[in-house]
């Protein structure tokens, strides 16, 4: 879509004031998808030159917010991480065309902070960490289960931008299990649910997206049971943060919520599931 109110696309290493009208633009297959109709300037991260993904030397693993989805899909994962797949879960949840996986970007996905978001799923699962980097060069960190705050909400401030996620090196070696719902066959997720289950200590976390309108991380000290998990989400998310829209009634993300968390749970715990 042709922006016309646009005057002017600047490249984002150069320093300027931040004005109103500005926008980042990554990949732009958002920006470009719609009317935006407040936007005059468009300062580009496409030459910043950030390395997609950065292996810390403590096991971490840093994304770049302009790292794309095809290129966190064809990375190589080490053996050494039983969260490998979840990775390519994830990136598949989009399903969208090849075009869209080479220019939609991580970053992007998370400050569009919309409840179907799949990278939010993966990154919130995973621990991540949000740097945030402001107009004065002071930088804040910010976990990716705070940094959305509703559909279409983040914590980010004007001029702020998000130049990475950090993974820890703890979350990369939890085992995970995926769990994802539509109403149709090639639809928006209604509910995409990740659990994982941390070796060291036994300790259990269930993240619950999609099907609410901000991520919703639950954590336990070991792998609950049944009753104690779906207590545990009925406390978490209230009636209203269960998302109401084209794609799904509430009280059929709420169904599919507590029905997911459950297959997860069993297959965390090595029980038959159905």
């Amino acid at each position: 879509m042709d922006l016309n109110t646009v005057v002017e696309v600047r490249d984002a290493r150069r320093r300027d004031t931040w004005r109103p009208g500005d926008a980042w633009l990554a990949g732009g297959t958002y920006l470009f998808s719609e009317p935006q109709p407040h936007l005059r300037r468009l300062i580009d991260l496409g030459r910043t030159g950030w390395p997609p993904l950065l292996p810390a030397p403590d096991g971490a693993l840093e994304t770049a917010a302009t790292c794309t989805v095809a290129e966190l899909s064809a990375y190589p994962k080490p053996a050494a991480w039983p969260s490998a797949p979840l990775f390519e879960q994830c990136c598949r949840a989009f399903l969208t065309s090849w075009k869209i996986w080479h220019l939609a970007t991580v970053g992007g996905n998370l400050c569009n902070a919309l409840p179907a978001g799949p990278m939010i799923s993966l990154t919130a699962a995973l621990d991540g960490v949000c740097r945030l980097v402001a107009q004065t060069g002071a930088v804040r960190e910010v976990p990716v289960k705070d940094f959305v705050t509703g559909a279409g909400r983040n914590v980010l401030q004007p001029g702020e931008l998000l130049r990475a996620v950090t993974l820890p090196a703890r979350a990369l070696a939890r085992r995970t299990a995926f769990r994802q719902a539509s109403l149709y066959g090639l639809g928006r997720s209604g509910a995409l649910l990740i659990g994982t289950l941390d070796a060291s200590d036994g300790s259990f976390a269930l993240t619950v997206t999609a099907s609410t309108v901000r991520p919703v991380r639950l954590d336990f000290p070991l792998l609950p049971n049944t009753e104690a998990l779906r207590e545990g989400i009925a406390h978490a998310v209230g009636p209203g943060e269960y998302v109401d829209d084209i794609h799904g009634l509430p009280a059929w993300r709420r169904h599919m919520t507590f029905r997911l968390a459950e297959e997860i749970r069993r297959e965390l715990a090595g029980e038959e599931t159905r």
